[in-house]
């Protein structure tokens, strides 16, 4: 009897360290989700132009294979990575960082660019030049699935960075959340815009009343809106988000001037306005002084990726790195 008393006490030990671990995944992961949110906007901002030009029932199933690509780029080969990087190289972890961050800044740089100065797009033209669907929407699930790759690697590594956990374990299975989470939260997201406009045209069409109807027509309407404003804040937080890492990065690595200004800068505005708003407006002016930096370092980066990064990977790969 008390071999078995001790046995229950010690599976109830078990089950509160268990339960501690899953508030502690749970905990880490929020605050690792929190600060991923800018990337996040970005990852649904870009999804959506893989499925345009495919008829609507390729959509779902387009973006069902670019989220189990997504999940095996997190699970299978970012994840260990990213454990191996925290426990044998974590000063390597600002350095990446930084290099993800710089990346989202050219990203960013680079559509406003083509906003102002509109170039040829020769990922369009090639793709005019594709007569087989299939094969269309194989070259348009892989281009999907690298991008995401790249977004991922930002994600986990932000969400490494912020991560205090006691053991390995907790460590890896709050990654596996994350990696989980905002891959659900994004593929979902797209999913249900790329769609909307489909519900609308069901609605107008097969609409009992006027006023359905009309609700109809009007999700048919906006949708275009909608994914341009989509496009607009994404572009907008890939600087924030970019800008942010590599400020942030500068400062960690020892050169703390630019990110000691913005601060400053950003309390003095927040003093000029009502004390109940003066966190949402420090919040704001360090965002946006945040964009316009990346926006400058993203501009700096174009004529470096372009001139001299894309002919290099081109030159090793044997094929066009133009982006």
């Amino acid at each position: 009897m008390s071999g078995l008393l001790a046995l229950m006490d010690d599976v109830a030990a078990i089950a509160k360290v268990a339960a501690a671990s899953v508030d502690d995944v749970a905990a880490a992961a929020g605050k690792a989700g929190a600060k991923t949110a800018g990337v996040l906007i970005d990852d649904a901002a870009v999804t959506p132009k893989y499925v345009q030009g495919f008829a609507p029932a390729r959509e779902l199933p387009i973006i069902w294979r670019i989220t189990r690509g997504s999940l095996f780029n997190k699970l299978v080969i970012l994840l260990p990575l990213a454990m191996l990087l925290a426990n044998f190289a974590p000063w390597l972890i600002t350095p990446l960082l930084m290099l993800g961050g710089s990346y989202l800044c050219f990203e960013g740089a680079e559509k406003i660019f083509h906003v102002l100065f509109p170039h040829a797009d020769h990922k369009v033209a090639e793709d005019m030049e594709v007569k087989d669907p299939g094969h269309l929407e194989e070259k348009k699930v892989k281009g999907a699935i690298k991008t995401d790759f790249i977004l991922s690697a930002e994600i986990m590594t932000i969400a490494l960075s912020v991560i205090e956990a006691p053991s390995i374990w907790i460590q890896a299975a709050t990654l596996a959340v994350v990696g989980v989470g905002v891959t659900v939260a994004v593929y979902g997201s797209v999913a249900l815009i790329v769609k909307m406009d489909d519900v609308g045209l069901y609605i107008a069409q097969n609409g009992r009343t006027g006023l359905g109807q009309a609700l109809g027509r009007g999700l048919v309407a906006v949708m275009p809106w909608l994914l341009w404003l989509l496009s607009v804040v994404g572009t907008a937080a890939m600087l924030w988000v970019g800008g942010s890492i590599v400020i942030h990065g500068l400062e960690v690595l020892g050169w703390p001037w630019l990110y000691d200004e913005i601060h400053h800068l950003a309390v003095a505005f927040a003093q000029m306005v009502p004390a109940q708003f003066e966190a949402a407006a420090e919040w704001v002016a360090t965002a946006t002084m945040d964009g316009i930096a990346g926006l400058a370092w993203g501009l700096v980066l174009i004529p470096i990726a372009t001139r001299i990064i894309g002919p290099l990977i081109g030159a090793v790969t044997g094929k066009s790195a133009a982006h």
